[in-house]
């Protein structure tokens, strides 16, 4: 494992599920995966990011993919969902439009492709 000033994390809510990606810099996968499209809890999305930032002892940057409209992405709901929405002791979260066409390959299989969210990660939340 490389050093690593923040952990960058994606997250990409789509019908069907939310894709989940956090990196150690540029090179690192530390968590890849899949989640219901909406959270169950207010506290989810926010508990999820300080729990990484806890588990690596890094502050996480996360960015949170919104579509082109609002009224066709999740979001409202996301902001809705908690109080502290963008900064926090232990996270810092944006949102980010759209996902950049990709071009690293990120070598894992078995959950599907996640090259998109690995370059948002490496365009828009290590800027």
């Amino acid at each position: 494992m490389h050093e690593a000033r923040s952990i960058w994390m994606g997250i990409h809510p789509r019908p069907g599920a939310t894709r989940v990606l956090a990196m150690a810099g540029a090179g690192e996968i530390l968590l890849k995966g899949r989640l219901s499209t909406v959270p169950s809890h207010p506290r989810a999305l926010p508990s999820l990011l300080e729990a990484v930032a806890l588990w690596q002892g890094l502050p996480v940057r996360a960015a949170l993919v919104v579509g082109e409209s609002a009224a066709t992405t999740a979001e409202p709901l996301y902001r809705d969902l908690f109080s502290d929405f963008g900064k926090n002791p232990l996270y810092t979260l944006d949102y980010v439009s759209s996902l950049r066409r990709p071009r690293v390959k990120d070598g894992l299989s078995g959950l599907g492709p996640f090259s998109d969210l690995q370059q948002l990660l490496l365009f828009e939340v290590a800027r």
